[in-house]
């Protein structure tokens, strides 16, 4: 591949994706909605050679601009907050749909959906069912394009570790959704970028479907409890049903970046762990990182912090 667009190439996944091809020699495109706070964030980062467009994968124009000329789309674009007309439906099913038909139109060889373990076209929950049915409309349009289910994503600037770092440092006890039994099986976000790079450097992986996941499994609580440790917090855990949190989580979702959403209270309500039918990491000769590998690196105690 010597020209890739990158949809939601400044996100968290996305400007690691874009750092991966640009180090190989790829020249990448990065499609983002906001194009100047996207240049400024992709600069902070060291990024300053790659081209910034403004494009809206709800807007068909600027998707057949973004997708002109290049060799393979990554659609890495995200929405976990619903406010007006940036729905679940407008941006993983309807966008996902539209990215693949004008790519597959301008005749590119290779697309990359990024969707999510547990991305169910039947599902009850809004956001699960739109990356459900967004895959399911991307293997329509692009029948060669590969998917991509990661686990929840850890990393410097995660929305997991972090809210739960920040959260028990600020608070004298942590709630745990749905009694913190649900299992999560967290995945390095820098394992899922070298595995999409990998991708798109084989043909012969396109038209799999790859789950993306750690080396273990825990429950939320015992994932509390490694912040809680790495941190030195000591903190009361509370039980919380799913009917309050999903209620909390709407309030929150007021609120300019929240803390909690309802789409990340769904994916708790079932087990976000790899089946262990698909490939994943190590079929890509990627040994998977572990939490405690990583974690401490950028959750590390603050100076002078106590209890």
């Amino acid at each position: 591949m010597t020209t890739v667009s990158v949809f939601g190439g400044s996100g968290f996944l996305g400007r690691r994706v874009v750092q991966r091809l640009a180090d190989e020699g790829t020249t990448v495109r990065v499609a983002v909605r906001h194009a100047d706070r996207a240049c400024t964030a992709l600069r902070a980062a060291g990024l300053d050679r790659v081209t910034v467009l403004g494009a809206d994968v709800r807007d068909q124009a600027s998707v057949v601009a973004a997708v002109a000329g290049v060799d393979a789309v990554v659609d890495a674009v995200s929405a976990y907050v619903e406010t007006g007309d940036l729905t679940f439906e407008a941006v993983h099913e309807r966008g996902a749909e539209t990215l693949a038909r004008e790519a597959a139109a301008a005749g590119v060889a290779r697309f990359v959906l990024v969707s999510g373990i547990g991305a169910d076209p039947e599902s009850a929950s809004r956001y699960i069912r739109a990356r459900g049915r967004g895959e399911r409309a991307v293997q329509q349009e692009f029948p060669g394009a590969t998917i991509v289910r990661p686990s929840a994503m850890f990393g410097p600037g995660d929305a997991l570790f972090g809210t739960l770092a920040h959260l028990a440092r600020v608070l004298p006890m942590l709630p745990l959704i749905g009694g913190g039994h649900s299992r999560l099986q967290p995945v390095y976000v820098e394992n899922v970028a070298e595995a999409i790079a990998r991708i798109l450097a084989d043909p012969a992986t396109a038209g799999w479907t790859y789950e993306f996941a750690g080396p273990d499994v825990y429950t939320m609580r015992e994932l509390v409890m490694i912040v809680l440790r790495i941190i030195g917090k000591q903190r009361l855990l509370v039980p919380v049903p799913f009917a309050v949190a999903e209620a909390q989580a709407r309030l929150f979702e007021l609120l300019p970046n929240p803390p909690l959403t309802t789409g990340q209270v769904d994916l708790l309500k079932a087990d976000n762990t790899a089946s262990g039918i698909l490939p994943g990491l190590r079929e890509l000769n990627i040994q998977p990182t572990s939490v405690e590998e990583v974690l401490p690196t950028y959750l590390g105690r603050s100076q002078g912090e106590s209890g």
